[in-house]
């Protein structure tokens, strides 16, 4: 009975002791913390930069697919009515391809967003919930991205000569409120939808991380998520 019970207390002490030993934000130092978010941050958006410039990044993927405008959803039906159903998927092809050759200029601004964080950046993001670094990335990084984005979308709609089609009756189409403007342009709107695919994607990194620190960069980065969840 003796030794039962000793081996019991025994497990209760290791128990206690395991908890008291169980690290927070408060053991770990802000240098740390800082250090371990940014390791985090540029595995996880480099991960989704890759993965969304592979072959069939946008294309392939239901999440992040860019279609035809909703308001152009007529013109597609008519145009695979009428025989046209391959220019049609053409287009849309022509999209997806170019978010994907778009989104390979992502990774420098995105590091270069995750190296410039201040601290009080750092602490919101560690605090602010699942999405909080994809909405500092989107925050600090869309409109530099759209940027860089822009001419590589034109360079690849411009070899379509559906997409130059689509600009002429979207715009004429906006002209009579059939339209929405910021979708009356083809590359403007591919390059809108790629950041959206882009950060979508970011999203499930973030999560993955915070869900899963082991699968976390670093040591250092392993710890702070550890902390936190």
């Amino acid at each position: 009975m003796r030794s039962r019970a000793a081996i019991a207390g025994m497990c209760a002490g290791l128990v206690i002791s395991g908890a008291a030993r169980a690290l927070t934000l408060a053991d770990i130092s802000n240098q740390d913390a800082a250090e371990g978010l940014k390791a985090a941050l540029i595995q996880g958006s480099g991960r989704a930069v890759s993965q969304l410039s592979a072959v069939d990044g946008f294309l392939g993927n239901d999440k992040v697919r860019i279609p035809l405008p909703e308001s152009m959803r007529r013109v597609e039906r008519v145009m695979r009515m009428v025989g046209k159903g391959k220019q049609a998927d053409e287009l849309i092809a022509s999209m997806n391809r170019a978010a994907e050759m778009a989104v390979k200029e992502a990774t420098p601004l995105l590091v270069s967003a995750v190296k410039g964080m201040s601290m009080h950046d750092a602490k919101g993001i560690l605090t602010g919930g699942d999405d909080a670094a994809t909405r500092y990335f989107r925050r600090t990084t869309s409109e530099p991205l759209a940027q860089r984005f822009l001419p590589i979308v034109k360079r690849a709609t411009a070899r379509v000569e559906v997409a130059q089609q689509y600009n002429h009756l979207a715009g004429q189409a906006a002209q009579w409120g059939l339209v929405r403007k910021e979708d009356a342009d083809i590359d403007e709107y591919v390059t809108r939808k790629a950041l959206d695919g882009l950060f979508i994607v970011i999203a499930e990194q973030e999560r993955s991380i915070r869900r899963d620190p082991m699968g976390a960069a670093t040591s250092t980065a392993k710890r702070v998520f550890g902390a936190i969840r």
